[in-house]
């Protein structure tokens, strides 16, 4: 529950956060005093930000410094102050023509929403692409070591699924080949769910032409397909944005492990069942999401729907406690509606 600020107050708190997000330095009375017009002494702003900082709304850096808005501020800002308006119409313009280019495919949609998102917040993005259960283009083996290959999955709008297989002993590039073409004939432009159970069948009653080995790879690499439960991909464009604001090493330290935990199947998912728990943008500011806890980032995202009103995906973008909420919430809503109307 938030706590119950007179007018005032309020508007100390929003100007405290908006000194914070243009410089990213602790804000005094002082700057206050300037910005606010109300003819309140700096004495008196001093008490009221005292009294914000007791309710955890604002926190002390140092001692005799400025104060900064805490997390709980800036969700109180974000939820109770803050005015979010629309892109204007060159936005809009400009992530429709960055997206909606001849020849794209899905994935291509995709990479091309968040590459927009990072130019236009000065954020790094996130993409949550959907996992492979549309219909099927092709299919790859490449051997790895002894005893593991490559499967390689293209679906028909472009999206790619790579797994590392066990594979028997002694296979030669031949078998690898055939497994491929076989698997290719069976499943072009259907969903591997629609094919498994006829292609299982067919390998068990020796109704193909395939060696013992090449059926063995046909059935390992069919298991981890149909047995794979991940949420899909996540890819992180203009990571770099995140490194923009970093001065102290153990700043880099959380950034790196940001990164680490960005890579895991774990946070795929939970982010997307973050994202998808309510209509529309969502919004983590800080620690409250434990995904994010250590890194003194927010993140912005909001989930895309297929036909069937299923969540599949999410966009949105990850950057600095200080970012620029107003302007960012509308653009990635604007673009995940975007990204769901070429899907449908």
């Amino acid at each position: 529950m938030f706590p119950d600020l007179d007018r005032r107050s309020r508007e100390i708190l929003k100007l405290v956060v908006d000194a914070y997000m243009e410089s990213g330095e602790p804000v005094g009375s002082k700057a206050i005093a300037g910005r606010l017009g109300l003819g309140l002494s700096p004495a008196t702003i001093r008490h009221v930000m005292a009294e914000l900082e007791e309710l955890g709304l604002l926190h002390a850096p140092h001692v005799s410094a400025g104060r900064v808005p805490t997390s709980a501020g800036l969700r109180f800002f974000v939820d109770g102050i803050l005015e979010i308006g629309d892109l204007a119409e060159s936005e809009k313009t400009g992530i429709e023509a960055q997206c909606i280019a001849r020849g794209n495919n899905f994935a291509d949609v995709l990479m091309r929403a968040g590459d927009a998102l990072v130019g236009l917040s000065s954020c790094a993005g996130l993409v949550l692409a959907p996992k492979a259960d549309r219909p099927l283009k092709q299919i790859e083996f490449v051997a790895l070591n002894p005893g593991q290959a490559l499967a390689v999955l293209v679906t028909e709008d472009g999206m790619v699924e790579n797994r590392v297989i066990e594979a028997p002993l002694g296979l030669s590039p031949s078998s690898l080949a055939m497994a491929a073409n076989y698997l290719n004939r069976r499943l072009a432009g259907r969903r591997l769910a629609e094919a498994q159970k006829e292609i299982e069948e067919d390998v068990k009653l020796r109704q193909t032409q395939l060696d013992e080995l090449t059926a063995k790879l046909v059935q390992s690499g069919l298991a981890v397909w149909a047995g794979y439960q991940g949420s899909g991909q996540l890819l992180i464009r203009g990571q770099a944005r995140l490194l923009e604001d970093v001065t102290a090493l153990e700043d880099l330290e959380r950034i790196r492990q940001l990164f680490d935990a960005l890579e895991t199947e774990e946070t795929t998912a939970k982010l997307l069942g973050a994202a998808g728990q309510a209509e529309g943008v969502q919004i983590f500011i800080g620690a409250e999401n434990q995904l994010f806890a250590h890194a003194g980032c927010s993140v912005i995202v909001s989930p895309y729907r297929n036909s069937r009103a299923q969540v599949i995906g999410a966009i949105g973008v990850i950057g600095p406690l200080r970012m620029n909420y107003a302007r960012i919430i509308p653009m990635v809503d604007y673009t995940a509606k975007l990204v769901e109307r070429l899907l449908k």
